[in-house]
């Protein structure tokens, strides 16, 4: 069916501004595109003229009718792959058609992703497969509903193509949004290159996009340009990662060109969530080494930003006021030595964020002193690795046993709701196999207790995409076509600090499939 011309109401700052770092891309012709999932909500945040139709929407979204106001392109970028270094990614199998203003007047990228091959592509078919693609849109929308930076997921159409993986799937195209898709491995390309005009011209572009407090110091002369935006970068990723550790959340390919220099997490192939609290947890079957498990999430972290640093030396050199005496050589050390000190403090960063949100997360005051914090934050965690209990039941079952203690005693007419709440406050030590260790602690939790619990339920969610839940609804949903395991986990997973109806989405796997489980990359 042939819909008519239409603009969509999309801006091409980044085509337009940035062309150097992109290439023209189309779309696929795919036989019978049809929309599965269209996110009404996220659509309604944006000032844009979507389609009424289902028809036109999977039109739109697979890339069969392209928007007039549409410009698709490939972003190019580089990336150190596991620690080796490629000088060439890109964008395989994506496109943007540009950029939608939300009803705030922010910017945010369009892309579909599935849409066929690119110049990027380097052999490969530039499809993608539905699993995926509704895998993707069940952990982004659940960490919107967490709070966390993150792509998100518009739509999936399902293309009437199989697409060959092992075994042969149903094709798919996701339609997603995101600040921008500028990554470490963006600076990477240029940097190789020695193209440190783009490289420049990608900076004042991400500070405008990203972090456009920088925009007056700068603008008054106050500051260093690269060093300022490699500070606020390295600020944004402690914050990022603090939240994914808190969350118990394993993104598994913390590759350089998967890490948006925004600080939005993006890539959901290989990620999982931590059933079962082991800080050596790892799910990914290409992360052989564990490179990427939970506990080094924050140390490679640091590693990518030393990365992204040297990208940025020869400016951060070229902002140094030396009263006009230019030798290079004193300008290249000043420039590694203030990169090094700025990389060097993201661990500190980090580990207060991370710090101030388990008191939030355990209810205990944020203003007590480092040391006790930390003594109180450890021993949790290791009592959770010792008897084996699972991290986002305890901390809910902290949280609601914080709160049926709060008072003397539960009155006869409680409602529902306070019955679960009691219920899952006498799990807290139920769930134990030392209950006289978790009694002790949280003895020496209550003196240094904070005076509510609200902020307790805003970071300790009931529900996540449980591994075992999330295959259920995939395989159900490329087996047999049948999507209502996923709509139902979906919609849980949008409303996640509620307890909700049915229990099966709060409970952990059983122990045999967490010992087989694996994440795949999904390419």
């Amino acid at each position: 069916m042939t819909h008519p011309p239409y603009q969509l109401g999309l801006n091409q700052q980044f085509s337009s501004r940035l062309a150097e770092c992109c290439v023209e891309a189309e779309a696929l012709k795919y036989p019978k595109p049809q929309l599965l999932y269209f996110n009404e909500k996220l659509a309604s945040q944006f000032d844009a003229n979507f389609p009424r139709s289902d028809d036109a929407l999977a039109a739109l979204f697979s890339g069969q009718e392209i928007p007039t106001d549409a410009k698709p392109i490939a972003q190019a970028y580089a990336g150190h792959q596991f620690g080796h270094f490629n000088p060439q990614l890109g964008d395989g199998r994506a496109m943007v058609l540009g950029e939608l203003k939300n009803n705030d007047g922010k910017l945010f990228e369009l892309d579909l992703k599935g849409s066929g091959p690119t110049v990027f592509s380097r052999g490969g078919d530039g499809k993608a497969a539905l699993g995926p693609m509704l895998r993707e849109v069940l952990i982004s929308e659940a960490m919107a509903a967490y709070s966390v930076p993150s792509t998100r997921s518009l739509a999936v159409v399902s293309t009437g193509e199989t697409v060959y993986r092992d075994p042969p799937q149903a094709g798919a195209v996701l339609a997603r949004t995101s600040a921008s898709q500028i990554r470490i491995g963006t600076f990477q390309f240029f940097a190789a290159r020695d193209q440190y005009d783009v490289i420049k011209k990608l900076v004042d572009f991400s500070i405008e996009r990203h972090f456009p407090e920088l925009l007056l110091p700068l603008m008054q002369h106050q500051t260093n340009t690269a060093l300022a935006f490699l500070n606020v970068c390295i600020s944004a990723q402690a914050k990022l990662i603090a939240q994914w550790m808190g969350l118990g959340f394993i993104h598994g390919v913390m590759n350089t060109d998967n890490m948006l220099i925004g600080a939005e997490t993006i890539d959901y192939g290989p990620c999982a969530f931590m059933d079962t609290y082991d800080p050596k947890t790892v799910f990914s079957s290409i992360d052989r080494n564990s490179r990427y498990a939970y506990m080094n999430q924050p140390s490679v972290t640091q590693w990518n930003l030393s990365r992204f640093a040297e990208t940025l030396l020869p400016l951060i050199a070229d902002g140094i006021d030396d009263g006009g005496n230019r030798d290079e050589d004193s300008l290249k050390e000043q420039a590694i030595e203030l990169a090094t000190q700025a990389v060097q403090s993201f661990i500190p960063q980090y580990e207060q964020t991370f710090r101030l949100l388990m008191c939030d997360k355990l209810g205990i005051d944020q203003s007590l002193d480092v040391d006790t914090a930390n003594l109180i934050i450890d021993q949790w965690q290791q009592m959770l690795f010792e008897q084996k209990l699972d991290w986002t039941l305890s901390h809910y079952y902290l949280t609601e046993h914080v709160n049926t203690h709060a008072s003397d005693k539960v009155s006869e007419d409680a409602t529902a709701v306070k019955s679960n709440a009691v219920d899952a406050a006498n799990k807290l030590l139920s769930a134990c196999s030392n209950k006289a260790a978790m009694k002790e602690w949280l003895t020496m939790r209550q003196t240094h207790s904070s005076k509510t619990v609200e902020q307790m339920k805003k970071v300790n969610p009931a529900i996540i995409p449980r591994n075992h839940l999330v295959e259920e609804a995939l395989q159900l949903a490329q087996k047999q076509g049948d999507l209502s395991a996923f709509n139902a986990l979906l919609t849980n997973l949008q409303s996640p600090f509620e307890w909700p109806s049915d229990i099966k989405y709060t409970q952990p796997a059983g122990q045999k499939f967490n010992d087989e489980f694996m994440t795949f990359c999904g390419t």
